[in-house]
C-alpha cells in the first residue's frame, strides 16, 4: 500500500481522519483513490508486449502508447512502469496471476482480501462465467501477501459463531476476511478463509481436504490429451465430465487421482465446462464446474484426395466407424503402459511422416469436413510393426476403410490402432509387451500406397499420436 498517497487523500477531509484510517487498516486493497488523473501502474514482465498488455487490460494499443508517451513499442523493456488508462479513480501497482481450476470470483476475493467488485472492475468481468481456468487475473500487488489463509467449509447446521469456536478464530475477523455482512450470511457448503490459519494454496472454492487440482495443459487444444489431476485423501469417490465425455479417475499413488481425456480434433473453439463431483471419506459431497478454453489446433488442409468411391460411401464408413468407436469405448481399470510409447515403426521418428494427425481432408471433390485421425508412418509392404506399449489386443480383422487392422487396449481408456497392414501377427485376447511384433505394414483399405496408419484414442476420442511418442502420460 502506498501510504504517502493515502495520507494525502485522507488529509483533504480532516474530520474523517480517524474513521478512514480504521477503514483502510481493516480493508487493505492496495488501491486508493487517485489524484491528478494518474491511473494505476503495471510493471512490465519479461515476455510482455504492448499488444498483450493492452489486451490484458482492455484498452487499445494506441491509447496505451499515447498515455505513456511511447513512440516505439519495440523499445518496451521489462520492469518499466506503464500507467493503465480507463480505470478512473484508482491508483497503485497492478500485477497479474493465472487463475487455476477450482476458483470463483468469491474464492479469489477471499484469498487475496480484495473485494469482488474491485476484482470485477479491474478485469472487466460482467458474468461469473468469464472467470475461466487459465485466465490472467489482474490484482493489486499488495493483495499477493494476503494469500495462504486456511480454507474451511461451513458444515450443515453450523452457525458462523460455531465455526469461529471450532477454528479458534475471532468471529468478527472471520466476517471481515470473507466479506460477510453478518453472522447469518454463511451458508452450508460455503468455503471460508480463516485468518491466521495455516498456509493453504488449494482450490479456494472446494473443500479443504482437496489440496490441489490441475487441468491442462492450458489452454486446451483441439486433438490433444488433457490430464486432470486431483490431490485428495484416499478412498475419494470422484467423477466428472468434459465436452460431453465422462471423466474416469484412477488413483495413481496415495491421494493422487488422474483422469485422461482426448479433445476431438473438430471441436469448435470456445469455452467448455469441466465438471467435477465427489464424495469425501467423511460423507461430504461436492459439485463444481468451471469453464476452460479450447483453442484451434492450427491443422493444415491437405490437397483434395481421390479414392475409391466405395471407401467414402456413408453406407460403408458409418457402420465401420461405429464398430471401431465401440471397440475403444470401454475403460479398463488396470493401467498396462508405463512411460512414453515406443514408435511402432522401426523407421522411427527421424524419417518424418507422410501425413500428420488432424490435417483437414476432402475426398473426390467433396468438402473439408473430415480430418486425418492418426499419424502416417513410412513402411513398405512387409515392414515389421511393433507394439508401442504393453496392453491387450481387442480387435484384429479386415475392414473396408482401415484394411487389415489391430486395436490394443492399454488401460484407463487408452487404445492404439494399426491399419492398412499386409499381415496380422496377433489375435484377440493376446497380451503384448513394448516392442513385440504385431503385424506387417501394407497397403490394404483406403490408401494410395503402403504405409502404417497409427492411431491413439483417449476417452473414446482420437488424439495426436505424436504427443504419446514424445512425452510421458500421465
Amino acid at each position: 500500500m502506498t501510504f504517502k498517497l493515502v495520507i494525502r487523500c485522507v488529509l483533504k477531509k480532516p474530520g474523517w481522519i480517524s474513521l478512514l484510517f480504521i477503514w483502510l487498516l481493516l480493508i487493505p486493497t492496495g488501491i486508493c483513490w487517485a489524484q491528478e488523473g494518474r491511473g494505476p501502474v503495471y510493471v512490465v514482465q519479461p515476455g510482455d508486449t504492448l499488444w498483450t498488455i493492452a489486451q490484458r487490460f482492455g484498452v487499445s494499443v494506441d491509447v496505451l502508447a499515447s498515455y505513456n508517451g511511447i513512440n516505439d513499442p519495440g523499445q518496451l523493456s521489462a520492469d518499466a512502469e506503464l500507467i493503465i488508462p480507463g480505470l478512473t479513480g484508482l491508483s497503485g501497482i497492478l500485477t497479474t496471476q493465472n487463475v487455476g481450476y477450482g476458483e470463483t470470483l468469491r474464492s479469489l476475493s477471499r484469498r487475496y482480501q480484495t473485494s469482488e467488485k474491485l476484482l470485477a472492475r479491474l478485469n472487466h468481468i460482467v458474468s461469473p462465467n468469464e472467470l475461466y481456468a487459465g485466465i490472467e487475473l489482474i490484482l493489486p500487488q499488495s493483495s499477493q501477501v494476503q494469500a495462504g489463509k486456511e480454507r474451511v467449509a461451513v458444515g450443515a447446521g453450523n452457525s458462523l459463531l460455531e465455526m469461529a469456536v471450532l477454528e479458534r478464530a475471532n468471529p468478527w475477523a472471520l466476517l471481515k476476511a470473507n466479506s460477510l455482512r453478518g453472522i447469518w450470511a454463511a451458508i452450508p457448503g460455503d468455503i471460508l478463509r480463516v485468518p491466521g490459519g495455516a498456509d493453504d494454496e488449494g482450490p479456494g472454492a472446494l473443500p479443504q481436504t482437496i489440496t490441489g487440482i490441475q487441468v491442462g495443459p492450458l489452454p486446451i487444444t483441439q486433438g490433444k490429451t488433457v490430464i486432470f489431476r486431483v490431490e485428495a485423501p484416499a478412498n475419494l469417490s470422484l467423477s466428472g465430465s468434459f465436452t460431453g465425455h465422462e471423466l474416469h479417475f484412477f488413483e495413481l499413488g496415495a491421494g493422487h487421482y488422474v483422469a485422461l481425456q482426448g479433445v476431438h480434433a473438430l471441436t469448435e473453439p470456445g469455452f467448455y465446462s469441466v465438471t467435477l463431483q465427489g464424495l469425501l471419506p467423511d460423507g461430504t459431497k461436492f459439485d463444481f464446474s468451471q469453464l476452460v478454453y479450447v483453442r484451434d489446433g492450427g491443422y493444415p488442409y491437405d490437397p483434395p484426395l481421390v479414392v475409391d468411391p466405395a471407401t467414402i460411401d456413408p453406407a460403408v464408413t458409418k457402420p465401420e466407424d461405429e464398430q471401431w468407436a465401440a471397440l475403444v469405448t470401454p475403460v479398463t481399470a488396470q493401467r498396462y503402459w508405463n512411460g512414453k510409447f515406443q514408435t511402432p515403426s522401426p523407421l522411427g521418428l527421424e524419417y518424418g511422416f507422410p501425413s500428420l494427425f488432424g490435417n483437414r481432408r476432402a475426398y473426390n471433390g467433396g468438402t473439408y469436413d473430415r480430418f486425418h485421425g492418426g499419424l502416417d508412418m513410412y513402411g513398405d509392404t512387409g515392414t515389421e510393426i511393433l507394439a508401442p506399449a504393453a496392453g491387450q489386443v481387442v480387435f484384429t480383422g479386415l475392414l473396408t476403410v482401415r484394411g487389415n487392422a489391430i486395436s490394443i487396449d492399454h488401460g484407463w481408456g487408452v487404445y492404439t490402432g494399426f491399419m492398412h497392414l499386409s499381415e496380422i501377427k496377433v489375435a484377440v485376447g493376446d497380451k503384448v509387451e513394448p516392442g513385440q511384433l504385431i503385424g506387417l505394414a501394407g497397403g490394404t483399405g483406403r490408401v494410395s500406397g503402403p504405409h502404417l496408419h497409427f492411431e491413439v484414442w483417449v476417452g473414446g476420442v482420437q488424439v495426436d499420436p505424436l504427443d504419446w511418442l514424445m512425452q510421458e502420460y500421465p
